[in-house]
């Protein structure tokens, strides 16, 4: 998993060179000495690393990485280097990553060295995910210059326009409503984080990873989500249909305000629904990512709530606030259409099946599970391109039918897993004792 990972990162490299856009390997590089954009991220990606270590080799870590930024931050002020584009903080953990990297290499052997290259990767595929997700979504606003919004928002017609409902209520939330929402849909990865701290808790007493976690499902999703923005292009109801980030302006706490999008069909979101018209491909602008279809942060967002299940109390609610308020920001916010997420949630679950099929050898069950969810979401994929406007004059019946096709796979999955639950997966061969512990 970890090598298909890091190919495809270097694919993606050599791809955005050719089209003239740093890379995923390139942005990461330079978040060692620049200010790093995803600050936040780069400490999480860290306590994920830490897993692999005792307890005193993580207060070291910690203590090291934090004294980085300090001595960072003072090279910044003494040379008078302002932090406009980024995080003040950050370069300190990708520091401790890497340094932990040069230790697996130079000072570990055997079983130990292993096991801290896997905490290092992990750690690292997880940052390197987002830089990933930037490149792609930089490609598709380069290479796709028309969109299929238009079909989407008819299609839409058959939930009753949800993301024009949501954005009303957000709208009239005013600023605690939107920045609470905003919190939430930014920093997903790091909520995931906390999820996979739980489920890899005991990875440094065991000395190794257990079978499924939650960062293989994100890296998965990460890795072929984005290949379904590249096929079926769409930008949101707030840029096709409305101002963009323009509309947010007065409600965030934003400085200046964003230009409005000049390519929308019409400012109709989120007072007005779109009017329905024989839907067409539409050109737009060479900005704007097209990353709607699936909605990701939904898939994403559903991954915490499945992973969650096992949690305690607390770490169950924190999953299914993290679903409900996800899906409450890509709606309001205009990020996405409601066909859009009900094409998320079979995404993941499909991926998740996928997932844990492999795991157990791929059993009848599993593989008529993946087969079945894949299969629905192709059918959706092709519904909402060549049957929108059929789909928007009967809402009473399409919209029922997608509703029950997104159940029907929920319904799969919960029913085989449960299954699965009390009929183990084979277990594995005992693995050799491992070498004594050498602290850093």
């Amino acid at each position: 998993m970890s090598a298909a990972a890091l190919g495809f990162v270097v694919a993606l490299e050599g791809f955005a060179r050719h089209e003239g856009l740093p890379g995923p390997i390139t942005c990461q590089l330079r978040e060692v000495v620049f200010a790093p954009k995803s600050g936040f991220l780069l400490y999480a990606s860290m306590a994920l690393m830490m897993v692999v270590l005792t307890w005193r080799q993580r207060f070291v870590a910690v203590a090291a990485a934090i004294g980085i930024d300090i001595a960072f931050l003072a090279g910044r002020w003494a040379f008078g280097v302002e932090v406009t584009d980024g995080h003040p903080f950050g370069n300190g953990a990708l520091w401790v990553i890497l340094g932990c990297a040069v230790i697996a290499v130079t000072r570990r052997t055997g079983r130990e060295r292993v096991l801290l290259l896997k905490g290092v990767g992990l750690g690292l595929l997880l940052v390197a995910g987002r830089k990933v997700g930037d490149t792609w979504l930089v490609i598709t606003s380069k290479t796709r210059p028309t969109v299929l919004d238009q079909y989407m928002a008819t299609a839409d017609h058959a939930l009753g326009n949800p993301s024009w409902v949501a954005g009303r209520i957000v709208t009239a939330t005013g600023p605690i409503g939107f920045n609470l929402l905003d919190v939430v849909y930014g920093q997903l990865a790091v909520a995931a984080v906390v999820v996979a701290l739980y489920q890899l808790r005991n990875v440094a007493v065991e000395r190794r990873f257990p079978r499924h976690h939650l960062v293989r499902t994100f890296l998965v999703i990460g890795l072929l989500g984005p290949a379904v923005y590249m096929i079926y292009p769409v930008v949101g109801p707030v840029f096709a249909y409305g101002t963009g980030a323009a509309h947010w302006a007065s409600v965030s706490l934003w400085s200046e305000t964003p230009p409005s999008v000049q390519w929308a069909v019409a400012d109709l979101w989120p007072d007005t629904p779109p009017p329905l018209t024989p839907p067409h491909h539409m050109p737009f602008d060479g900005i704007t990512p097209r990353n709607c279809m699936p909605s990701l942060h939904t898939a994403w967002a559903t991954a915490i709530f499945v992973h969650s299940r096992k949690g305690p109390r607390v770490l169950r609610f924190a999953g299914t606030f993290w679903l409900i308020a996800t899906l409450c920001a890509t709606l309001g916010f205009g990020y996405h259409y409601g066909v859009d997420l009900i094409a998320g949630v079979v995404f993941v679950l499909t991926v998740e099946a996928a997932l844990r099929a492999f795991d157990r050898g791929w059993d009848r069950s599993g593989i008529r599970l993946a087969a079945y969810g894949a299969a629905v979401f192709a059918v959706l994929l092709v519904s909402y391109r060549f049957l929108p406007s059929e789909m928007a004059e009967y809402p009473w019946l399409s919209g029922p039918v997608l509703l029950l096709a997104m159940a029907s796979v929920v319904y799969g999955y919960v029913r085989t897993t449960a299954r699965w639950e009390t009929t183990p997966a084979p277990a594995r061969q005992p693995e050799p004792q491992p070498e004594p512990i050498r602290t850093v």
